[in-house]
């Protein structure tokens, strides 16, 4: 599995290319701005653009997912509790549990996060978790926005670290000291890990 994290936008966030090596067939993660130079390494890559995944629909992660769509061809796919509130054509209505399919290898698991949206969701595929704004480096998301919700944000949180603790965690934005971390690691860094009772020693 080719992975490729590109900071994008004004606010640090990260937008990623994730593909299938024998195919060349890839999705982009959360397009919150910057499209040529998401493009640009699509094409010096050679890669086919199948879906344009969103982890949730606040627009510093799905500013040119409509653009990208109408260019490439590619779906858009967003969690069904999150579309009443994105105002653009989605093509994949996403569950938890969903399997999206890239290629001939690449599986990413659709994980149902809510909390910092009602539609949040985290993709999972080969150790590596795509937390959007769920989970940071040492940090979490917002609750304090509209529809944002606490508790439900630590409940999302506590089943993501269920997963392995190697599993590496590629956040929605460089808010860290790092662009990337472990389960592991957050467990025993997250400034949130001891309100949201995840926190291991």
């Amino acid at each position: 599995m080719l992975v490729k994290q590109i900071e994008v936008g004004h606010m640090g966030n990260f937008s990623y290319i994730v593909a299938c090596a024998e195919t060349k067939k890839a999705a982009i993660i959360d397009p919150g701005g910057d499209k040529d130079r998401i493009l640009d390494f699509i094409n010096e890559q050679g890669l086919i653009v199948e879906y344009i995944l969103t982890t949730h629909f606040h627009f510093d992660h799905t500013e040119e997912a409509s653009a990208l769509r109408q260019e490439t061809g590619a779906r858009l796919a967003m969690h069904e509790a999150d579309i009443p509130y994105y105002q653009q054509e989605v093509d994949v209505v996403l569950h938890d549990g969903d399997i999206i399919q890239v290629g001939d290898t690449v599986r990413l698991e659709v994980l149902h996060t809510p909390g910092h949206t009602p539609g949040g969701v985290c993709y999972y595929a080969e150790g590596k978790l795509f937390t959007g704004d769920t989970l940071f480096v040492g940090d979490s998301g917002r609750t304090d926005l509209p529809y944002g919700h606490r508790p439900t944000l630590g409940a999302s949180i506590r089943r993501l670290m269920e997963l392995p603790e190697d599993t590496v965690v590629m956040p929605g934005h460089d808010y860290g000291p790092t662009p990337t971390s472990t389960l592991r690691q957050e467990k025993r860094h997250n400034i949130n890990a001891k309100e949201y009772e995840f926190y291991t020693p």
